[in-house]
């Protein structure tokens, strides 16, 4: 369909000539231009017209020899085969990227948020620590000055019995 016009096309067991062939790689050539295929990379215009001119060459051999063109047809057909696959193996990959990436991104988060549940655990015990180590100075701090009385209380109290004991002593 064409211009919103239908066309049918009749195919035609005429021989092909080198003209022919010559015509078709024009036309390959205008419709490529005329449809804006690129020239390279994926383009599906471009695969489009070059499986259309392949069908036509196979047509043409095959009116001239019609093994040689089940032939060619075969290996076509095997041909689109292999490219279906490359295609889903493709599909299938880019999928599987897809999930791993994902997958990836989810045990970011994962790992994100137990970072901050340690790192809060981790402030709370340093927080904890840090009352403990103030209970322990001043713990250690009263202990100090308990020694320090007790040492002055004991040698007051040496002194004295060393004063008494004088004391015995001379009378």
């Amino acid at each position: 369909m064409e211009d919103g016009n239908m066309w049918i096309q009749y195919i035609s067991t005429i021989p092909a000539t080198r003209t022919d062939v010559i015509n078709l790689q024009d036309q390959l050539d205008q419709k490529l231009q005329q449809r804006q295929a690129r020239m390279t990379g994926i383009c599906p215009v471009r695969r489009e017209l070059y499986g259309q001119c392949l069908d036509e060459l196979i047509r043409q051999i095959t009116i001239n020899c019609p093994e040689r063109g089940l032939l060619l047809l075969r290996i076509r057909n095997e041909l689109l085969m292999t490219l279906e696959t490359h295609e889903t193996l493709y599909e299938s990959s880019v999928a599987f990227g897809l999930r791993k990436a994902l997958q990836g991104d989810l045990e970011k988060i994962h790992l994100r948020n137990r970072i901050h549940v340690l790192e809060r655990e981790k402030s709370e015990l340093q927080n904890e620590l840090s009352k403990i180590e103030a209970k322990y100075e001043a713990a250690e701090k009263r202990a100090a000055e308990r020694k320090m009385l007790d040492d002055k209380r004991h040698s007051e109290e040496a002194l004295v019995f060393r004063k008494t004991n004088q004391q015995l002593k001379v009378n």
